[in-house]
């Protein structure tokens, strides 16, 4: 990931784990402890797992993704999405920042007239938000997901990437 996201990933995270406890979804404790995990993650060669909620779901265990997704529904009134079980044109695939969406553990996977489908597992996180309000200077429909729905669908998407090179590249 270049290092012009590093700030990104970093406001993005901190101010994740903030909301998680401002809703009470995570205690002070939790979120310390998952900063301790988050900055060694952060200095890593892989910043693809320096996800605050990642390590408060996956390693601490003392939140579920579920619980975080359902809060969105009754408190935001988002919708969810699980982007596997839908078509997302191809128009929305090209020129897709994967390294934004990394960072932001988010993706812009369709649009209709003005309107821009986001899918994120960071919508408690404004710095996310802001990003792609102005990324895609538009009106946002927001809809939750889990990281592993988004990290699944990134890799997809690359492998497509770096398989329509290689013929690219065999043709000449």
């Amino acid at each position: 990931m270049p290092k012009e996201y590093r700030p990104l990933v970093m406001r993005a995270n901190r101010l994740l784990g903030a909301q998680l406890v401002e809703h009470n979804l995570v205690t002070i404790e939790n979120l310390n402890a998952a900063n301790e995990k988050f900055i060694e993650a952060a200095n890593g060669p892989e910043v693809r797992s320096a996800a605050i909620l990642g390590l408060l779901a996956y390693d601490l265990k003392v939140i579920k993704e579920d619980d975080v997704l359902h809060h969105l529904v009754e408190t935001d009134g988002i919708g969810l999405v699980d982007l596997r079980d839908y078509e997302v044109p191809e128009e929305s695939k090209k020129d897709l920042d994967l390294d934004a969406c990394w960072a932001t553990w988010s993706v812009p996977f369709d649009r209709e007239d003005e309107f821009y489908f986001v899918a994120t597992a960071y919508y408690l996180s404004p710095p996310v938000r802001s990003h792609w309000e102005k990324q895609l200077g538009g009106p946002i429909l927001w809809f939750g997901t889990t990281l592993e729905g988004i990290s699944e669908y990134l890799e997809k998407i690359a492998a497509e990437a770096a398989a329509s090179v290689v013929p690219a590249a065999a043709a000449r």
